[in-house]
């Protein structure tokens, strides 16, 4: 079998409410550099393919609930700080495009391709609750009862996408000279206008960041529904969904490939993972008994933690079982969500990828130096790059695609 991709979603102390309280948990060190930074060369340790690190612009739905963590750092800072402190891993923060700029948020992530030397990924985010539009103050939210509403939350977001895309090509690969003889540090005729004009932004560019290392840092988004498969399958590399079982991925691979289509690109192009929540066995315990442990310290005794993703508690075995099966469905890699941190990303990787590897499914070393590279994703030619020659070509002076100068 082809082996599989896997990646670890961080959020707080774990993706149970009350995985704050566990005796290995550091509550008081949510908010320093160093928490991040062990999580995330843990992962590395594991040989994971990437962490991804939640973010938004309010607090969780149970913000008012004292019991629960509250607050959290900013993402791609995060990330930014975590980066060389790292050698492998990639890095891929969330961002939300509905209340950001893409040009902001491009060169953000731009630079963290290069503090990372080229393993830097975003994770889109599309916010439609009204607090985070409160918070920001810039504008009404939408009814996300109205579907025409809620797409139009999508189609901004693939319009930020494409921005990003733009002005990470704005600067050809060898559009920095550096030659301090003859006092020429870029070749402006390399660096280009982007000229986006959409119905939602209007970005003259270039960047101010210069083309990062893997040309196009990676972009992914979570889906859970047809708008947001829409908007993977047009501006993803990498798309997670939520399957419940085998049959399900099945299915929503399915539609995933139908929305790839119709956005014109080749089928498989985008990858696919699953989101899955895992309680893994720990010496002692069971993955069951730990779930239900925390739930009656959150104070939901006989109502069982819930989330968007499946929920998977078991040995190391079973779990890799289920990973091995859905393969079949066409998921190409997973990110799992440690249910409570650090102990289900420890067992992950001490139990975890053991058990994967010894079947086969899984890498011995880090093989590859970027993220897209690992992901078997090609680094792609500035736009701009071939557009020029072509315009020098004809002897053409077209503004979109012409340098600075």
């Amino acid at each position: 079998m082809t082996p599989l991709h896997l990646a670890i979603a961080l959020d707080g102390a774990g993706w149970h409410p009350a995985a704050w309280r566990e005796p290995t948990a550091r509550p008081a060190e949510l908010f320093t550099a160093g928490y991040w930074v062990d999580l995330v060369r843990s992962a590395e340790a594991g040989l994971l393919d990437f962490v991804t690190v939640e973010d938004s612009f309010d607090l969780p739905p149970l913000s008012l609930d004292p019991q629960h963590v509250q607050g959290r750092l900013d993402a791609v800072l995060t990330a930014c700080r975590v980066a060389p402190l790292t050698e492998r891993i990639g890095l891929v923060p969330t961002q939300v495009a509905t209340h950001t700029e893409p040009f902001h948020a491009a060169k953000a992530i731009a630079t963290l391709d290069f503090v990372s030397r080229g393993r830097a990924g975003t994770r889109i985010q599309v916010s439609h609750r009204a607090t985070e539009f409160a918070n920001v103050g810039r504008r009404t939210p939408p009814d996300v009862r109205d579907a025409d509403q809620l797409g139009v939350l999508f189609d901004e977001a693939a319009d930020h996408v494409e921005v990003s895309r733009r002005l990470w090509d704005s600067w050809e690969d060898d559009a920095e000279i550096r030659d301090a003889a003859t006092g020429r540090f870029i070749d402006r005729s390399k660096v280009h206008y982007i000229d986006f004009a959409g119905d939602f932004f209007s970005v003259k560019g270039p960047s101010i960041v210069p083309r990062p290392p893997q040309g196009q840092p990676v972009v992914t988004a979570l889906a859970h529904v047809e708008h947001a498969y829409r908007l993977a399958a047009r501006s993803a590399d990498i798309v997670f969904v939520t399957p419940r079982d085998a049959d399900d991925a099945a299915h929503i691979v399915g539609l995933v490939r139908e929305a790839e289509a119709e956005a014109g690109r080749e089928q498989g192009e985008v990858r696919v993972f699953a989101d899955l929540v895992v309680f893994l066995d720990r010496p002692g315990e069971s993955g069951a008994a730990r779930r239900a442990r925390l739930d009656a310290a959150d104070g939901t005794e006989g109502t069982e933690y819930a989330s968007d993703a499946a929920i998977l508690t078991g040995s190391a075995a079973l779990v890799a079982d289920v990973l091995a099966s859905w393969q079949h469905a066409g998921i190409s890699g997973y990110r799992l969500r440690p249910a409570a941190l650090p102990d289900d990303l420890d067992a992950i990787t001490a139990d975890l990828v053991p058990e994967l590897q010894s079947r086969g499914l899984f890498r011995r070393e880090y093989a590859e130096t970027t993220l897209r590279e690992r992901l078997g994703l090609d680094r792609p030619p500035s736009r701009y790059a071939s557009a020029a020659a072509a315009t020098a070509a004809t002897g053409s002076t077209a503004v979109t695609t012409g340098g600075v100068a």
